[in-house]
């Protein structure tokens, strides 16, 4: 058995743009991602229900989303919406209502655009966010993440205010604020997973913390309940926690650290606060995301500074992992997307 998976990467070196590989389960072998579709930045990808793939793309002075055709691989563009100035940095994708969020961290925005029969974009909606903190990343309102909640409202991820705010959504794609999560200033979030209906946990890059949040879905609102760092305590060079993952059985959850350049593993406790148990080197540097598999039985992280992956077993009982193949050449990998 073999599943396929898609890296995204920056485009400012030798990367072509977004790159193919294959999981072989019964060689627990990753092959060599190979290019196959030529486009500036491709930051992020998202997969869609409709045999197609989103990813963020550049075009010279114009930044925005793209959609590509996976249905007969022959990876051909659907559409694209570019306009002047920078590019998202993360796509949230609605398949019930076929809703498409575009966070843009430079612009300070959320773009919301309806994804149509044809496969096409049209734009629906947009948030406006502002505001600033005390470190020097946060200049401006710099939204990181936009993506649904269990219930289907849009959970927006502010790294540049300390914010998280939720949104109704109506089905034509129209946007209205809920609540808002003021963060302690300079906390600098950046991503978010839900173990459940009222249970979130959230990286954040700047403080290099993890958060546990109770959610409320009668009103939307989100509170803190347990506040950890992902990095040693004697650990004092710079480190930006990036990506947040957590397993189907809402056992485990893991973070990936750039500067420590690991793996922080937690375990969920009954009361689903969480416990550091290990640390996994990912092998490589700035490992700004990583992805589990359908099994969940194995790990890949893409390293940009070291232009690697690496594939980790993992043990479902203990979650800790195991690196079975190291040094995968990937040029600028930012991106690890499985076609489950």
């Amino acid at each position: 058995m073999k599943q396929q998976i898609y890296f995204g990467t920056y485009t400012k070196q030798t990367s072509r743009g977004i790159y193919q590989a294959q999981l072989d389960y019964n060689a627990e072998h990753l092959s060599q991602p190979q290019p196959i579709i030529t486009v500036g930045n491709p930051t992020y990808l998202r997969l869609t229900d409709r045999n197609s793939l989103l990813a963020v793309a550049v075009e010279g002075p114009l930044g925005g989303i793209a959609n590509y055709n996976l249905a007969d691989q022959s990876f051909d563009l659907l559409d694209d919406q570019l306009t002047t100035g920078s590019s998202p940095c993360y796509i949230g994708y609605d398949r019930s209502r076929q809703l498409v969020f575009a966070a843009y961290y430079h612009r300070g925005t959320v773009e919301i655009y309806h994804l149509n029969d044809d496969l096409t974009l049209t734009l629906t909606d947009q948030i406006i966010h502002h505001g600033n903190g005390p470190r020097p990343e946060q200049d401006a309102a710099h939204v990181h993440f936009a993506d649904l909640t269990p219930d289907g409202r849009l959970a927006v991820v502010d790294l540049g205010n300390d914010t998280l705010t939720t949104y109704t959504i109506s089905s034509t794609g129209k946007a209205t604020e809920d609540a808002c999560l003021n963060f302690e200033a300079g906390f600098g979030p950046r991503h978010l997973v839900f173990a459940d209906q009222n249970t979130a946990y959230l990286a954040a890059e700047l403080s290099s913390q993890i958060a546990v949040l109770q959610y409320d879905p009668h009103d939307g609102h989100f509170e803190i309940r347990q506040i950890l760092s992902t990095i040693p305590d004697d650990f004092t060079a710079h480190n930006g926690a990036a990506a947040i993952r957590i397993t189907d059985d809402h056992r485990f959850v893991y973070v990936s650290n750039r500067g420590h350049d690991s793996l922080a593993i937690y375990q969920v406790n009954p009361d689903h606060t969480l416990a550091l148990i290990d640390w996994a080197s990912t092998k490589g540097s700035f490992p700004r995301d990583f992805a589990l598999d359908k099994t969940n039985h194995f790990l890949v992280v893409a390293n940009q500074d070291t232009n690697n992956a690496t594939l980790f077993k993992r043990d479902p009982k203990n979650g800790k992992l195991d690196c079975i193949q190291q040094n995968i050449p990937l040029p600028e990998g930012v991106c690890v997307c499985f076609k489950k």
